[in-house]
């Protein structure tokens, strides 16, 4: 192994005399990527109770507990920007899918927080449950977090306050604006969420209802979030035909809020937007170059992974799935509906067009069991077996599940998603949950970014196809994504430092879902730490859940 002791004066913190030489768990023969990019060195890491308190060659140093990193890499545990992690880990708290690929903070509220819920939202979350069922004893965002740590998980977990949330919490799902007072209560949830710790704003402006909304709601709760050190993160209002248009919206709330942006899951979806993205890598690169804080996260896969709501116009939904479901029922609606999801249309983002036919989409998430038998069929091959054409098989779908049906859409191009992975404020999210392989998730499908977006960062793009360094990517996965996440003492391995930590062999980690079986861990991570306690060992789950809450720069006790 090519030694990089010559640097160590310039990378290290070394540990001073008066330092105790017994520390609660030393890792030794480390090659150790601390976050920030620079090359890796050997050393040892030495932690007491949550925290790093040294890092260096500590020749002389021992631990109660001992690790030999084998000369495999070490670096901060991986943040995952985009986690649907909200119900799997009140199903089981181990975080399967993402801890056995080093992930150890789950970042959640894409549009939809777990709070703030009125009485009525808890009756429709309820209603809405499918394989996994539960009680929701909590009201508040912060209560939801402090739950799931109660509980017990193994990743640490932060979440935005969702601007879908703060809607249907004040006025439903109808297409209308909020009054003057309606507004007013959605700022002091919005004040009470960041003060409970929540990292900012999180919009998915494609659905209903979060489709109603107008572009100064959405600043009117930036600007909120701002005075917390909050940021705005969204899944735009389109990433397909008016993609351009919709990342101006994203400046222009972030201009006007005054408040740091980051972009969900950066993409060009439908084959005729592929070649947009040079125009929106410009369009940020010009924006940032003009003083407003923007960037983005991705997954690292050519589908993307919604629901069969994403191929009927919003207002066919407005009301929520109830009013949805009966509107499905009209012949006259339904007509008109069928008609619109054939339209490559400009004022809504339909991607039932955007990937090109029926045969695009892959149905993989079912609530009722009689529709079971069509997971991982595409709705082209449901439609021919039940001797209906898709557009009236994906409306009779939705209403038969009683869900909106999980559906992955394939709309992205490989050419692109290499570039994207270039771009120097680019992070990494996989959008879904944490399941195990076992158990009440093996009901449902899912898309393979579940169980190896970031494995599949380091095997395929990193190691394979040299897209970047790997240490460059260790910087995007831990201290670049906690910078933009205003999080503080993580995602850097250094003295201070929270001791959430990953050991893997560069040389062997590999995803191993597929389309056809997404079902499947990743290897090549042996070990991971979180807050100093060790969730995996070998390769296997240790039972362990120290996850902690991570709080915005907002939190008041």
């Amino acid at each position: 192994m090519k030694s990089y002791l010559p640097l160590f004066s310039l990378l290290f913190i070394l540990a001073c005399q008066s330092t105790p030489t017994t520390y609660d768990l030393l890792i030794t023969n480390a090659l150790i990527y601390d976050g920030t990019g620079s090359a890796p060195v050997e050393g040892s890491i030495a932690i007491n109770g949550d925290t790093i308190v040294a890092v260096g060659p500590l020749e002389a140093a021992s631990g109660t507990q001992e690790v030999d990193a084998g000369g495999m890499a070490v670096s901060p545990g991986f943040i995952n920007m985009l986690s649907w992690a909200t119900e799997s880990l009140i199903e089981d708290g181990r975080g399967m899918s993402d801890i056995k690929q080093g992930v150890t903070l789950e970042v959640m509220g894409e549009g939809w927080s777990m709070g703030p819920l009125n009485d009525q939202m808890k009756t429709d979350e309820k209603a809405s449950q499918g394989d996994i069922k539960f009680d929701i004893n909590w009201t508040t965002l912060g209560e939801y977090l402090e739950f799931l740590e109660n509980k017990g998980v193994s990743p640490n977990i932060a979440s935005f306050v969702g601007a879908t949330t703060l809607r249907i919490h004040e006025i439903g799902s109808v297409d209308r604006e909020p009054t003057p007072e309606e507004l007013d209560n959605m700022r002091t949830l919005t004040r009470t969420a960041m003060e409970e710790g929540a990292l900012g704003i999180g919009s998915s402006l494609i659905y209903a209802p979060a489709f109603y909304a107008k572009t100064d709601e959405i600043i009117a709760l930036c600007k909120v979030a701002a005075e917390y050190g909050g940021t705005y993160i969204t899944h735009m209002r389109s990433e397909g035909n008016k993609i351009l248009q919709a990342v101006d919206e994203v400046i222009e709330i972030a201009d006007q809020a005054g408040i740091r942006a980051e972009i969900y899951h950066l993409k060009a979806g439908g084959q005729q937007n592929w070649p947009k993205m040079d125009r929106v890598i410009a369009k940020l690169d010009s924006a940032q170059k003009a003083g407003i804080d923007i960037a983005a996260d991705m997954y690292n896969y050519v589908a993307g992974a919604t629901g069969l709501d994403a191929s009927m116009p919003p207002w066919v939904q407005e009301g929520g799935y109830k009013e949805w479901a009966e509107r499905l029922q009209d012949p006259e609606i339904r007509s008109r509906v069928k008609a619109e999801m054939k339209t490559d249309a400009m004022d809504w983002e339909n991607l039932y067009a955007a990937a090109g036919s029926a045969d695009g989409l892959l149905l993989v998430g079912f609530k009722a069991d009689s529709l079971k038998k069509y997971t991982g069929k595409t709705l082209a091959e449901v439609a021919e077996i039940r001797g209906t054409d898709p557009e009236d098989t994906a409306m009779d779908l939705v209403i038969q599940d009683g869900s909106r049906v999980g559906t992955v859409y394939f709309l992205m191009s490989e050419e692109n998603i290499k570039k994207q992975i270039q771009l120097p404020y680019i992070t990494f999210g996989s959008d879904a949950g944490a399941p195990a392989a076992e158990g009440v998730f093996l009901k449902s499908s899912t898309h393979p970014r579940t169980y190896g977006n970031f494995a599949r960062l380091l095997g395929k793009y990193v190691r394979d196809e040299q897209v970047i360094p790997l240490e460059e990517a260790i910087h995007k996965l831990t201290l670049l994504a906690a910078n933009k996440l205003n999080i503080q003492n993580r995602g850097k391995l250094a003295p201070g430092y929270y001791a959430d930590i990953v050991i893997f062999d560069p040389a062997t980690i590999q995803d191993h879902a597929t389309f056809e079986e997404p079902h499947q861990y990743a290897t090549g991570v042996q070990h991971v730490f979180v807050n100093g306690e060790q969730v995996l060992k070998d390769g296997e789950h240790t039972g362990a859940t120290p996850g902690k809450v991570v709080r915005g720069p907002g939190y008041q006790e």
